[in-house]
C-alpha cells in the first residue's frame, strides 16, 4: 500500500478530509528538518501530524500510519498499533499507551530517517515476560511491556547510541541501550536511563 492508499485508508476510517490531510501535510513540509535541539517536551519533534513506522521480522508485518492529527489521537489507528505491538508469541493484545507511540514517533522524526523501525518485542504477556525474564537478568520482573508501556526497537541505519540520545531528548520516559543485542527500549515511564 503506497503513502496516498494508507492516507485514503485511514481518512476514510477517521472523516478528516483529504483537503485537511493534505494541507496539514503542506504545512509541516516546510519546517526545517527536526534537529535534536527542536525537542523542547514530552513527544517534541512528534509534529502536528504524528506517524509511526514499523515493520515485524517476527509476524512479516508492516505499519506506516499516521495515528494522530489536528490535535487527536486517531482510536481506530491507535487499534491497529495494538494489533501489531501484541505479543506475537500468545497473539494477546492490550491497549498500548500512546505515550509511548508518541516517544517512538518523536525519536523517529528526530532521527530523520525514512527508515521504518524493526519491532523486537511490544506488549508482553505475564507467561512471555517470565520465560524471557528465565532466560536473561535483563528482563525486569514488572515489565512496563506487560502494561503496553514499552517497545524495543532497531534501526539499521542508526547506531544504538544514536537512537538512545534521540530518545533522551524526548525527555519522557525511559531509555535503554542494549547496545549487545542491537537494540533500544523506549517507554514511557519515569525519566530514567541505562546500559551501554
Amino acid at each position: 500500500m503506497t503513502e496516498g492508499q494508507a492516507l485514503m485508508t485511514n481518512t476514510a476510517k477517521t472523516g478528516f478530509t483529504r483537503r485537511g490531510i493534505l494541507g496539514a501535510f503542506a504545512a509541516t513540509a516546510v519546517v526545517a528538518a527536526p534537529t535534536y535541539s527542536n525537542a523542547f517536551g514530552l513527544l517534541r519533534g512528534a509534529g502536528d501530524i504524528r506517524r509511526i513506522r514499523m515493520y515485524s521480522g517476527r509476524t512479516g508485518e508492516s505499519l506506516d500510519t499516521i495515528y494522530w492529527i489536528e490535535g487527536k489521537y486517531i482510536k481506530e489507528v491507535l487499534q491497529e498499533v495494538n494489533h501489531f505491538m501484541r505479543d506475537w508469541r500468545t497473539d494477546d493484545q492490550v491497549t498500548m499507551d500512546p505515550r509511548t507511540v508518541d516517544i517512538m514517533a518523536a525519536s523517529h522524526r528526530l532521527l530523520d530517517v525514512s527508515e521504518p523501525y524493526m519491532l523486537l518485542s511490544g506488549y508482553r504477556s505475564p507467561k512471555t515476560n517470565a520465560m524471557l525474564r528465565s532466560q536473561s537478568g535483563g528482563v525486569a520482573k514488572n515489565s512496563l511491556h506487560m502494561k503496553g508501556q514499552a517497545a524495543d526497537l532497531r534501526l539499521k541505519s542508526r547506531s544504538v547510541s544514536q537512537m538512545a540520545r534521540a530518545a533522551e531528548t524526548c525527555a519522557s520516559g525511559g531509555v535503554g541501550r542494549y547496545s549487545g543485542s542491537n537494540f533500544v527500549h523506549m517507554d514511557c515511564g519515569p525519566v530514567r536511563h541505562w546500559g551501554g
